[in-house]
């Protein structure tokens, strides 16, 4: 039996698989939505805030502290308005603030 030993990058291997290619998409859709609001949010925010799931109409950004949080939801209507007149059908946004580890070792 003759094995064909080819290398390939973790992204042809997600397009190569149909689950993988799928969550790839995700994770491209993701990052296009958070760069999409960017200009909505203050630059001193902006390194605290990764672009997290999407589950349906449901989109997730993980954040780094909880008064990023607090701010956000300051601006969510203006978030929400702003991506569906992109074209991407979001009803909600969830913040998840990401605890780091230093503050787990406590």
């Amino acid at each position: 039996m003759i094995r064909n030993h080819r290398s390939v990058t973790a992204l042809q291997a997600a397009h190569e698989s149909p689950t993988l290619a799928h969550l790839a998409l995700l994770a491209d859709e993701s990052a296009a939505r958070l760069k999409s609001i960017q200009s909505l949010i203050p630059n001193s925010l902006l390194n605290s805030i990764k672009a997290g799931p999407i589950d349906g109409p449901v989109w997730c950004l993980i954040l780094d502290n909880n008064a990023v949080a607090a701010k956000l939801r300051q601006l969510m209507p203006a978030l929400q308005a702003h991506l569906r007149s992109k074209g991407w059908e979001v009803t909600s946004i969830r913040l998840k603030v990401q605890m780091s580890s230093s503050s787990l070792q406590r």
